[in-house]
């Protein structure tokens, strides 16, 4: 078995050549291996207020669901994973200190760092590599993974089908939480239920208790391999209105409020104690034609789709939403990503949108129906009807709570348009998967020649061909009008007077603070 170039992340013959210098290269970023003496032992508590309520799902990795990117603020806490993002690298390697890939790229082998324990003092091997991979939900690697061998405790070998690309994507990024790892002996012993009441794992952060719906607090374990976390004690604080985030963060209950609006990001601008903060960037705002495969219905025109396009000002909804801090995007696909053809978000013409729409036969516009906002962001959704209306086309806007929301638009119940997110992370590839293909979960249907321009590129080995099939594909979709992007959503969020560091934006993008371990309160 021979290191060989794979997904463009990091050259893996280096990696594999070279894993001692990357270690040591981690340790000098991010504070080295971890050994009592040389670190300061961990001191304070530091407060979130968190703008969801926390799901004791979450806790499990084996329940985290493929571009679902919420369960990875708790995950990253009280969890670690094989490889995974890490400060400048897309793919670092973590619990795994290195790995290799075959020359024809249908083996994976991994070495794992040995001694390690999870927080109860079980040790971790490969058993527990292979016992988290068969209870995620990630069907995908099930489907193109053959095969997963523990070759000896700190070797663990995955053998594919057929050579495919985005292994690594899918298994060493927070597309899926397949590569992050529970204890097989614990979760054999409490069962799946008994582990999210206390979960144990190999996180910067130890469990200590949970209030469902209220808090969950975590304690510094001073046993992580990658770095002793400088603050002991951290409390993430479920606050869903955001006004009250705010108020907590005002009177210093919280040290950290996520996820404010433009008005309540001013009044932190105007507290001379805080700080405002923005974090984020993964999340694609888009306009979803969910009855676009209807011929019946005006959407199934290319001429409509761009019309309602063209009706968009992004920046003054950027400008409306996060004080700007949104760049408008004209694919679904963020620029940064591998693969990502970047694409500059259409202009502001509600005047060609209105030609258009006339072109289209629809003079007066016409009734869209229903308008569904993605949740929490209700007021995008109200600010886009806005605009469709201003050029003839009507729509009402219809909120959902955020779960009753994910089930209908999965279950193709939704008529009309959604102004949706889409959050995977990863790659272009990746990143389309859930909408594009028409047998995507969120594809309420497909072109054809996109469908095979999709397939085509999952098995492409060569980066330079497979590059050139993305590109094509984004462009296709662009010219075809399948989604109107708004923007990549950056929110603000309120920092306290005593927080030193909040690690926003530390791995970018990731809307939440990470690693953990980097936070920092200010010292006496």
């Amino acid at each position: 078995m021979r290191a060989s170039r794979g997904s463009g992340y990091v050259d893996r013959a280096l990696r594999t050549r070279w894993a001692g210098a990357i270690v040591l290269a981690a340790a000098m970023a991010f504070g080295g291996m971890n050994t009592a003496a040389a670190q300061t032992k961990p001191e304070g508590e530091m407060r979130f207020a968190m703008y969801v309520t926390l799901a004791p799902a979450w806790f499990d990795p084996g329940e985290s669901a493929v571009g679902v990117l919420t369960p990875f603020w708790v995950m990253y806490a009280m969890h670690d994973a094989l490889v995974k993002p890490m400060p400048g690298q897309r793919s670092a390697p973590s619990l795994a200190e290195s790995w290799t890939v075959s020359k024809d790229q249908r083996v994976y082998e991994f070495t794992l760092r040995s001694g390690l324990k999870f927080h109860n003092g079980d040790p971790f091997t490969a058993d527990d590599v292979l016992f988290s991979f068969k209870r995620s939900k990630a069907a995908l690697l099930h489907e193109k993974v053959k095969e997963v061998v523990a070759v000896d405790p700190i070797h663990v070998r995955f053998v594919m089908h057929e050579p495919w690309p985005d292994f690594m994507t899918f298994y060493g990024t927070l597309v899926s939480g397949a590569g992050w790892i529970v204890p097989k002996k614990y979760m054999e012993q409490v069962g799946p239920e008994g582990f999210k009441r206390h979960p144990v794992g190999l996180g910067p952060y130890k469990f200590v208790s949970n209030t469902p719906g209220v808090e969950l607090v975590l304690e510094a374990f001073e046993g992580h391999w990658h770095k002793v976390p400088t603050v002991k004690r951290l409390v993430f604080k479920s606050i869903p209105e955001a006004t009250t985030r705010l108020a907590m963060l005002m009177r210093d209950e919280v040290d950290v409020a996520y996820l404010l609006d433009a008005s309540l990001a001013e009044t932190v601008k105007r507290t001379p104690k805080l700080k405002l903060a923005f974090s984020g960037g993964i999340g694609t705002t888009y306009i979803d034609f969910l009855d676009m495969w209807d011929p019946k219905s005006p959407w199934a025109d290319q001429r409509v789709r761009q019309a309602a396009s063209l009706a968009i000002d992004r920046k003054a909804i950027s400008e409306a939403e996060t004080l700007g801090a949104s760049p408008p995007n004209g694919n679904v696909v963020p620029p940064g990503f591998e693969f990502a053809l970047k694409i500059p978000a259409d202009p502001y013409d509600p005047a060609r949108a209105k030609q258009l729409l006339a072109e289209a036969g629809y003079p007066n516009g016409f009734d869209a129906g229903d308008l569904y906002p993605w949740p929490p962001y209700f007021s995008t959704g109200e600010a886009v009807t806005g605009y469709l209306g201003a050029i003839g086309i009507k729509s009402r806007v219809r909120t959902m709570e955020r779960a009753a929301f994910y089930a209908a638009l999965a279950t193709k119940k939704l008529k009309g348009l959604c102004v949706c997110v889409n959050a995977v992370y990863g790659n272009a590839s990746s990143r389309l998967s859930e909408t594009v293909p028409s047998d995507g979960v969120f594809a309420y249907g497909g072109f054809p020649d996109v469908d095979e321009m999709f397939r085509a590129q999952t098995v492409e080995t060569d980066v330079g061909k497979r590059e050139n099939l993305l590109h094509k594909l984004q462009q296709t979709l662009h010219d075809r009008f399948r989604f109107a992007p708004i923007y990549d959503y950056v929110w603000a969020s309120g920092i306290g007077p005593r927080v030193e560091e909040p690690a926003l934006m530390l791995i970018a993008p990731y809307p939440w603070a990470a690693p953990l371990e980097e936070v920092r309160l200010k010292r006496p």
